[in-house]
């Protein structure tokens, strides 16, 4: 598997400061071979800042928390990027 790097672009969150914090990122991916790619996660970040890598995968404690965060980037202006050949475009009618 490639290795990669994640450049963090926009990020949101929601939590109390001190405490875990779940944020939403838009990001890019750069990958050892020279290919990027744009694309959006869910991570965790610990008490003193810093993020908590989970192989990819984040908990989320509630659909909610997944509406807030995402209507959050969207308000903010760059929650509507469609970055990959399945993904929907937002139409703001």
């Amino acid at each position: 598997m490639t290795q990669s790097r994640v450049v963090v672009l926009n990020e949101t969150k929601i939590g109390n400061p001190g405490e875990w914090n779940l944020c939403f990122q838009y990001c890019r991916y750069e990958y050892g071979d020279g290919n990027e790619e744009n694309g959006y996660r869910f991570i965790w970040r610990r008490p003193n800042g810093n993020l908590q890598g989970a192989r990819g995968q984040a908990r989320i404690p509630s659909i909610s928390d997944i509406l807030l965060l995402t209507s959050k980037a969207m308000a903010e202006g760059w929650g509507s990027h469609n970055c990959g050949t399945i993904g929907f475009d937002y139409a703001d009618d």
